[in-house]
């Protein structure tokens, strides 16, 4: 499937996509590098040759209009009114990206899984980890996770949630320049961030939303779209880079306990 420039994407204001293709593959970079060298050996036997982490980390969104059913596991709508997520009330029947995490942890950790079971929950698993991160796919006011929120972003239409999906991240630099500066960073926190549960990590992503993403909108003007100015960019960016570091950081550790079969934290 040929990738679509962040740009575009931001125009075409597609749904609940996390992060865009730049920010997934930072995730799995991140993640990549911090991986047990026994991991890692994993990581490859069940991936197979000429695919990694990183080539493999937006396949959840590129199978998304081939199979549908797999749309709200990207997601969890915590209400942006709520101080916590209900699973009853916003994971319905399993359909969300906690549920799906936990489900295919399952699977990857059974060594008598199928092969190619094995291998799509590891692709799921890296990918629902970004998105887990993506404070919008956490969080819902009544908007669709910000996709019904117009906005201007750089002097091109859109939408709140495809502005921090890639429009924002595509402006603050190229993936391989950041990469080593944001790894180190990650690197220095990661004995702080790989700390806690899935759960908990959902509701973090859910509490920067409430704050940040919501919190520091420019006021509304009625029948326009909210302009997303230098000052929402200057409080959006350090959270962008924080949140794709922990979650680089915290895919490492889930993957480092999964794939040694040491159980996950739970609250």
């Amino acid at each position: 499937m040929q990738k679509l420039s962040p740009f575009l994407l931001f125009c075409c204001s597609l749904p609940a996509f996390g992060w865009g293709g730049e920010g997934h593959a930072l995730v799995a970079r991140i993640a990549l590098a911090e991986l047990t060298p026994a991991a890692r050996a994993q990581v490859e036997a069940i991936l197979g040759p000429n695919q990694t982490m990183v080539s493999i980390a937006s396949w959840a969104d590129e199978i998304r209009r081939s199979r549908p059913e797999t749309g709200p596991w990207h997601y969890i709508d915590i209400p942006i009114d709520k101080p916590h997520m209900d699973m009853s009330r916003d994971c319905k029947d399993g359909a969300c990206v906690v549920a799906a995490i936990a489900r295919f942890r399952g699977v990857l950790a059974d060594q008598n899984a199928p092969p190619e079971k094995r291998k799509e929950a590891l692709m799921f698993i890296v990918h629902f980890i970004g998105d887990l991160h993506q404070p919008l796919h956490c969080s819902d006011n009544k908007d669709r996770g910000g996709n019904e929120v117009r906005v201007v972003l750089y002097d091109r239409p859109g939408n709140l949630h495809s502005a921090w999906d890639s429009g924002l991240l595509s402006h603050m630099g190229k993936e391989d320049d950041l990469y080593p500066v944001w790894l180190k960073d990650a690197e220095r926190h990661d004995k702080k961030w790989s700390k806690g549960t899935v759960e908990q990590w959902a509701e973090e992503s859910h509490k920067v939303a409430q704050k940040i993403v919501y919190g520091k909108l420019p006021p509304a003007v009625s029948g326009k779209p909210m302009l997303l100015n230098a000052a929402y960019e200057k409080k959006a960016d350090p959270v962008i880079k924080v949140q794709i570091e922990k979650a680089g950081d915290r895919l490492a550790k889930f993957l480092n306990d999964t794939l040694s079969g040491a159980p996950m934290a739970t609250r």
